[in-house]
């Protein structure tokens, strides 16, 4: 983050601060997100995530010391008839020392539904997941 000084302005209200309202004495050039640092995360780049609330998941995980993968797997869950994939399914976190894969979902009725029913086909394709 880059602050521009005002120069004499800034420093006539500072000798007048009391007895005037307060006003700008910078402006803001660029701002830089804040990237939460992660203990328990087990992947090799840093996560980029999808929406907020699987930040907040991550930043619970974490802070209980869970192991966590970000989007690891994709499983191909339908091929066209030259063999290429057509749709297929990436589950948000892998917990490696449960074997065990979360979805995190807003609760937008759309990518429910659409989500609801990748699940029932991961399911059928692969039981053991």
């Amino acid at each position: 983050m880059e602050v521009r000084d005002l120069g004499d302005r800034q420093r006539t209200q500072e000798l007048d601060f009391r007895s005037r309202p307060s006003e700008p004495i910078g402006t803001l050039v660029s701002d830089v997100s804040e990237t939460p640092v992660f203990q328990a995360y087990r992947g090799s780049e840093p996560p980029r995530f999808a929406n907020p609330a699987e930040l907040e998941y991550a930043k619970v995980l974490d802070w209980h010391g869970i192991p966590w993968q970000y989007e690891p797997t994709t499983f191909v869950l339908a091929r066209d008839d030259e063999g290429r994939v057509t749709e297929a399914f990436t589950p948000d976190f892998y917990l490696p020392e449960q074997d065990l894969y979360l979805e995190v979902t807003v609760m937008k009725q759309s990518l429910v539904t659409r989500k609801n029913r990748k699940l029932r086909k991961l399911r059928e394709l692969y039981p053991d997941v």
